[in-house]
């Protein structure tokens, strides 16, 4: 809306400023948690900023196509082996639906808000079905927000400190470094798929219907390069925008009631990640830093973006977390209508 144009204007010019501050200071990821801080800052001191709308979603696309390309015939042919912690990922899930949905009961919640407060999914899906069913959609987006916030925050520091990362991996060559066939078709890729996917009704269209279109330009030798490194590093910018916008509008009794429960939920998950981070790498199914990623329960572009810069095996990360969110997505209405679960 043209009205809405100045708010998204210095939305966007806050975002930038973040952006370099963390940069000139030489801080960790400055184009995702720039953005991040400074429009997190902001929401919560009552600046009236908006989301980019549909350009954020484009911007996702960027990393649908670098997961897409990193589908290779060797990464396809290591499936089988990724079989034994993918098979990990329902139990995972099943396991924190039986810790989250009590842990929000007990804090007061109707059982539809518990319900999909506890399930570890995209945060626009988690509160559109939350709200179908009768749930207190706000409380649903803040919870879920908190956590992608909290777990986005918490994993570099993990990934550093733990596991000895560096953050460096290369996202991608530069755009002048790229042939002009290779990065239409990655444009192409992006567009067509996001679309094509809104169209069926695939849930997360904007990562996935690229994804999908991509890997096979990749599988049939038709691309060989990720998305340009500007490119990505522009959808970072967006992802930490979209994340902080989240808290516009937060009253303070948003911020002790809904927050706070989606902070004390991810020390719940926290706990229950480490486990299964162990048990994979223990077992001998992952290296530590893929292990964490691949069961770090925080969104999918997200993970994407870590993935990228820990220099991690992007097919195995991605394989887990397109595990997790089509088992929520799947099963969690499902469950909910056997179990009969309706908001009192």
């Amino acid at each position: 809306m043209p009205d809405q144009m100045p708010k998204r204007l210095a939305t966007l010019a806050l975002a930038l400023l973040g952006a370099g501050l963390f940069y000139l200071l030489g801080l960790p990821l400055p184009f995702l948690f720039g953005p991040m801080a400074a429009c997190l800052v902001a929401a919560l001191a009552g600046a009236p900023l908006r989301g980019m709308g549909t350009i954020s979603t484009l911007a996702r696309t960027v990393l649908g196509v670098a997961v897409g390309a990193s589908i290779t015939p060797e990464v396809v042919g290591r499936i089988p082996q990724m079989a034994g912690s993918v098979a990990l990922v329902p139990v995972y899930v099943v396991i924190i639906g039986i810790v989250g949905v009590p842990f929000f009961r007990r804090l007061g919640y109707d059982p539809v808000t518990a319900w999909y407060a506890a399930m570890p999914g995209g945060l626009q899906d988690m509160v559109t079905f939350g709200k179908e069913a009768g749930g207190d959609g706000r409380a649903l987006a803040l919870i879920h927000a908190t956590r992608v916030l909290i777990i986005v925050t918490l994993a570099p520091l993990i990934l550093t400190g733990l596991y000895g990362s560096s953050l460096t991996g290369v996202l991608g060559a530069p755009a002048r470094d790229l042939p002009l066939a290779e990065l239409a078709m990655m444009a192409a890729a992006a567009v067509l798929g996001w679309k094509g996917a809104e169209r069926i009704g695939l849930f997360g269209a904007s990562i996935l219907g690229p994804m999908i279109v991509t890997g096979v330009l990749s599988l049939t030798g038709m691309i060989h390069s990720r998305p340009p490194a500007e490119a990505i590093l522009t959808a970072q910018l967006f992802i930490g925008l979209g994340i902080g916008v989240q808290y516009v509008g937060v009253t303070f009794r948003e911020l002790r009631s809904f927050v706070l429960s989606g902070l004390a939920f991810v020390v719940l998950l926290a706990m229950l990640a480490a486990l299964f981070t162990e048990l994979v790498m223990l077992t001998g199914l992952a290296r530590p830093v893929e292990g964490f990623l691949a069961f770090a329960p925080g969104g999918q572009a997200e993970m994407t973006v870590l993935a990228l810069v820990a220099g991690a095996d992007l097919g195995f990360v991605i394989l887990h977390h397109l595990t997790r969110i089509v088992v929520v997505i799947l099963g969690a209405p499902v469950v909910a209508r056997v179990l009969q679960v309706r908001r009192s």
